[in-house]
């Protein structure tokens, strides 16, 4: 029979290895960048098997996809985008804060890999989908939403339209490298898109 206080020990074990394993791929991916990368070299880096890391992920691709979640994880912030009745600012504080993340190679590595591997692995776009991207998106619709109600976007402006016109051109900057991602550029583009999106009189 098992002892009731060897499971615990092993319980902590595995998650420390868990916690290396998904630090140690976020680390190589900023500094060899995804092409680069391989479940040896997480394995190596972690101090961990390689058989460990397949046993829980079926890729590196979806180890560097729960290392970026992870990387949310015991935040203390709210789970909602900031509603301080001043949407203008409210969003460009979300954007600069965006700015700041793809700023970070820790982050934007991996980020950049992951909206590759998406393409690729069908697998994988369906979680992200479900554990990121969905969730991630309709906390940007019900802010939009109770932005609309409050009177301070047009009554018949498409919120899924809007949130692209907000947020894709820095995505896009970022993503394709286009110029300099900066908290100028993004307040710009939340200006920009709210010249056009306000009620009218």
């Amino acid at each position: 029979m098992t002892s009731p206080r060897r499971a615990p020990a092993a319980a902590r074990r595995s998650e420390a290895t868990r916690r290396a394993i998904l630090d140690a791929a976020l680390d190589l991916a900023a500094e060899v960048g995804y092409a680069r990368l391989s479940i040896e070299a997480i394995a190596a880096r972690a101090g961990a098997g390689k058989q460990t890391i397949y046993r829980w992920w079926p890729s590196k691709g979806a180890v560097l996809f729960d290392a970026l979640l992870a990387l949310s994880d015991g935040a203390d912030g709210p789970a909602e985008l900031p509603d301080t009745g001043d949407l203008e600012a409210d969003l460009k504080a979300v954007l600069r804060a965006t700015v700041e993340e793809f700023a970070d190679p820790r982050v934007s590595e991996p980020m950049r890999a992951l909206s590759v591997e998406v393409l690729l692995d069908e697998r994988l776009a369906a979680e992200y989908r479900e554990r990121l991207d969905g969730p991630v998106r309709a906390m940007k619709l019900r802010r939009l939403q109770a932005a609309r109600e409050a009177g301070q976007l047009a009554p018949d402006a498409d919120l899924d339209i809007v949130l692209d016109m907000i947020w894709g051109p820095v995505r896009d900057r970022w993503l394709y490298r286009e110029g300099p991602l900066t908290a100028d550029f993004a307040d710009a583009v939340v200006e920009t898109a709210l010249d056009g999106l306000r009620p009218r009189p």
